[in-house]
């Protein structure tokens, strides 16, 4: 979906092959007041994948699974401009998807992501259920550390449970010169999928609060 306003989609079946690359289920861009129900998206990619020029979204009753899970991004690619504002998933079952809820962002980039909401979650077997990924990069050589990024602000985690398939439950991983802040985590009960284990979740330059409860931690509430 592409420059389209007022838009409701509802009731899709969307199906690829698990191992098929770049089949997003459903991919929105510089789009705005579009709200999305009730589907279920089986891909090789990004079930939902949310891009930039997204504003006043509304995802509600969603199935993922297999796939990438639902994303916000990538944005700032080739240290491009992206502007997201107002998104709100509530609702999604995952079950063996790589990522559960993801913002994927490009080291270099410019501008915001704001103002996000993931509620209402259940994830079974999910490799990365929690991730914001500010400095993004799949080349096959380390990037350079650029000091631009698109912000990251206001996002709420709100009661998501479930079990993940890798010991890593929550990451949080911010750009040093433009770090995430206005994060919250809000009843969130992540367990790995066949057993006990520590977990390993992770924060960097996040400025994030905890509300209820939240298991595990990403991280002291003072780092």
């Amino acid at each position: 979906m592409e420059r389209c306003s007022n838009v409701r989609m509802s009731r899709l079946s969307i199906r690829a092959p698990g191992t098929s690359p770049n089949t997003d289920g459903i991919h929105i861009t510089h789009s705005k007041d579009v709200k999305v129900m009730d589907c279920a998206i089986k891909t090789g990619d990004d079930c939902m994948s949310i891009e930039d020029g997204t504003e006043n979204l509304h995802v509600k009753n969603i199935v993922c699974g297999p796939g990438h899970g639902i994303s916000i991004g990538s944005l700032g690619d080739r240290n491009s401009q992206a502007q997201v504002a107002n998104i709100t998933i509530d609702g999604v079952r995952l079950h063996d998807t790589t990522n559960g809820a993801r913002i994927k962002i490009w080291q270099g980039g410019r501008g915001y992501a704001k103002n996000i909401v993931f509620k209402n979650m259940i994830m079974d077997n999910v490799r990365d259920p929690i991730i914001i990924d500010q400095n993004y990069c799949d080349s096959a050589t380390p990037c350079t550390k650029q000091e631009a990024a698109v912000e990251v602000s206001n996002v709420l985690f709100k009661n998501i449970r479930g079990t993940r398939a890798s010991r890593e439950a929550i990451k949080l991983s911010c750009s040093k010169a433009v770090p995430c802040h206005g994060i919250a985590l809000h009843n969130v009960r992540l367990t790995l999928k066949r057993g006990g284990g520590d977990a390993k979740s992770t924060c960097q330059n996040a400025k994030w609060r905890k509300l209820g409860t939240v298991m595990p931690q990403p991280c002291s509430l003072n780092d």
